[in-house]
């Protein structure tokens, strides 16, 4: 138990330290939201799939690269501690892809996302 407070501390102390990129983040999100948000709603599930599709994409990214950009390997992960950090991490990545990714490619519109159906 000791070691999840130990995390969440470690993550709460980090996001005190760049909370002002954080904060632009939000916004943007926010922004892009607000202009997806006139989409119908048919664009939003033509563009689930991608998105959910880009977020899973970016979490195995995520997942294989950040051992490295530490100056690790899988290799080093002994303690289920260290894979859980390991997929905690890469399921917030994969996440915070899917949340742009999402409102992003319902404006683009299910003509272009649909496989089926050609553009007129």
């Amino acid at each position: 138990m000791y070691e999840i407070w130990l995390g969440l501390n470690i993550v709460w102390e980090i996001a005190l330290d760049v909370w002002p990129v954080l904060l632009i983040v939000a916004v943007i999100w926010v922004a892009l939201m607000a202009m997806a948000w006139r989409c119908s709603a048919a664009r939003w599930r033509a563009a689930w799939p991608w998105a959910l599709a880009a977020g899973a994409v970016v979490a195995l990214a995520a997942f294989l690269a950040v051992p490295t950009l530490t100056k690790s390997s899988l290799g080093a992960l002994a303690y289920w501690v260290d894979w859980a950090s390991l997929l905690a991490i890469a399921a917030g990545f994969g996440a915070a892809a899917l949340a742009f990714a999402w409102p992003l490619l319902s404006m683009l519109g299910t003509r272009r996302l649909s496989p089926g159906r050609t553009q007129a």
